[in-house]
């Protein structure tokens, strides 16, 4: 089964145990290297290092490891694991929290992970291997409609703006659209008029998105479309809400320190509650 390395111990993988709560397996919340190594000798060991050392300062999981305490990690999972042609792979997460949040949690410890796996030599140069390969639009991070636990790319904006002492990060793309929040969906009113992003591949399809928008249609008397809203719109809002599972519908009172209008709750929010409270269930 191979011996492999966590959280201080050497261990055979079938005895390796990482809580569920983990933010690693949670919210794919850490960072990963491969070192491949030829007959015991790492290649490229430093740039690894400081590739990982970069990516975890990146996202802000402290673990102040010195290169002889990383490379005693591998000289040891290379020895333990009989040498020779093995690449080496090593995963720091954030750690176990006694929560799910998006968040940063603070004093936990993070996750260290290593183990082994058996790899070619490389060819001779009169034995190339060759390969046959497609092509494909770089779609990586951009299919935000699937409800993915890969969710680093929205704890580190949610933690941007939870450092300023702001609750969500609303999310805006390169033309100047809004998307999405870091973990809610977002409308704009104006003149009486609720707009919300329509799903595409930039949006989660929220069910709480959904159940709203179903509600005012029916009741009629709130306008909603579905539509391109601008960065410019937000802005100048007369009301702005949030939407999720563990939200509900929420009005946003600040918008980057400037209130939204006259920065009170407002009207047209307290009657949409109304409706979602009174028609929620009424879709399944």
């Amino acid at each position: 089964m191979g011996i492999v390395y966590l959280n201080g111990d050497y261990l055979p993988l079938a005895e390796a145990k990482i809580s569920p709560m983990d933010r690693g397996f949670l919210f794919a919340d850490g960072v990963y290297e491969v070192i491949p190594c030829f007959q015991g000798r790492p290649l490229g060991f430093q740039l690894h290092l400081e590739r990982m050392r970069d990516g975890l300062a990146a996202i802000e999981i402290q673990l102040d490891w010195s290169d002889a305490r990383w490379r005693e990690l591998c000289e040891q999972l290379l020895d333990r694991n009989g040498g020779g042609n093995l690449a080496i792979y090593l995963q720091v997460s954030r750690g176990v929290d006694r929560v799910r949040q998006h968040a940063y949690p603070r004093d936990i410890q993070p996750t260290v992970f290593g183990f082994t796996m058996a790899i070619p030599a490389p060819p001779a140069a009169d034995q190339a291997v060759t390969y046959s390969v497609t092509t494909a639009a770089d779609q990586r991070w951009q299919h935000c409609h699937i409800k993915s636990t890969a969710l680093l790319g929205n704890v580190m904006h949610f933690n941007q703006g939870y450092r300023g002492g702001h609750h969500e990060t609303i999310l805006y793309n390169a033309a100047g659209e809004l998307t999405e929040a870091s973990a809610s969906n977002v409308y704009v009113v104006k003149g009486g008029r609720v707009a919300t992003p329509p799903l595409q591949g930039q949006i989660l399809a929220g069910v709480t998105r959904a159940l709203l928008l179903r509600i005012l249609r029916a009741e009629g008397s709130i306008p909603v479309a579905e539509r391109a809203v601008l960065l410019t719109e937000l802005r100048d809002a007369d009301e702005v809400w949030l939407s999720s599972s563990t939200r509900n519908v929420a009005p946003v009172t600040s918008v980057d320190g400037q209130p939204v209008a006259d920065g009170q709750v407002g009207k047209l929010w307290h009657r949409a509650q109304e409706l979602f409270v009174r028609h929620r269930y009424d879709y399944e």
